[in-house]
């Protein structure tokens, strides 16, 4: 690795995590890519000449597994928390709450986990940590309360993290993107192509990439510079 830092991104089997993975291998980190679904990582990986590693963020052991092989590593020099999703488009009436556990699990306790374990090396490389949000965070829509309820319990662990640590040299950031078309409506509509494809018709639309430039840039400014909280979003979005 050259002494190269190591950027480790979670959710990188595709869409905003694969493509993060691309920016800042271009940027010269060493990658570590990380999901559930390894065989996809594996491919992100050999384009970057990167690491792959399983991992399921809903997962103690699987977690505590992870940390271990980022840990061979020595450092982390950057972190961005990206695995999350939305699944179902439920009123408060209708909520299936396996779903809305899951979401919940995911983008909050998941991103807990994984700090928590990687904090050590990120203290080591006095990093930055990225946690990927929505503009779901701070904007809630009609049965889009699930996922809102996660995005912001995102959004206030992500605040409060970075009032605990300002004294410490550790930087976070918030990036919310807005409407990215990625696998994100394909899983919310548990493989309903159709359906998937009519939130991303005649619009303009980010690409997985816009988003990962924005994860680029934060991650190249210079140590005494923290974003606190980025939003991106199409023109045609508001």
């Amino acid at each position: 690795m050259n002494n190269k830092k190591i950027a480790v991104i979670t959710g990188a089997s595709s869409g905003i995590g694969a493509a993060a993975a691309d920016a800042l291998a271009g940027d010269g980190f060493h990658v570590v890519v990380a999901a559930r679904r390894l065989d996809r990582v594996e491919e992100v990986a050999r384009r970057n000449n990167g690491t792959a590693v399983q991992l399921d963020v809903t997962d103690d052991e699987s977690v505590a597994a992870f940390a271990e092989e980022v840990a061979k590593l020595g450092r982390v020099d950057v972190l961005v928390n990206n695995a999350g999703g939305a699944h179902g488009l439920d009123t408060l009436r209708e909520a299936d709450l396996e779903d809305w556990q899951t979401m919940y699990d995911v983008n909050v306790l998941g991103v807990v986990r994984v700090t928590r374990a990687l904090l050590p090396l990120i203290d080591v490389a006095e990093g930055l940590i990225i946690n990927i949000g929505s503009m779901a965070s701070f904007t809630a829509y009609p049965k889009g309360a699930g996922y809102n309820a996660a995005k912001f319990g995102l959004r206030a662990l992500t605040r409060a993290f970075r009032l605990e640590e300002v004294g410490n040299p550790i930087r976070i950031t918030q990036i919310d993107p807005g409407r990215a078309e990625t696998e994100f409506s394909l899983v919310r509509f548990k493989g309903d192509a159709d359906e998937a494809g009519k939130v991303y018709a005649d619009k303009l639309n980010l690409t997985a990439a816009d988003v990962a430039e924005a994860v680029r840039w934060v991650a190249s400014l210079p140590a005494h510079v923290n974003i606190d909280t980025l939003n991106i979003m199409p023109r045609d979005q508001a």
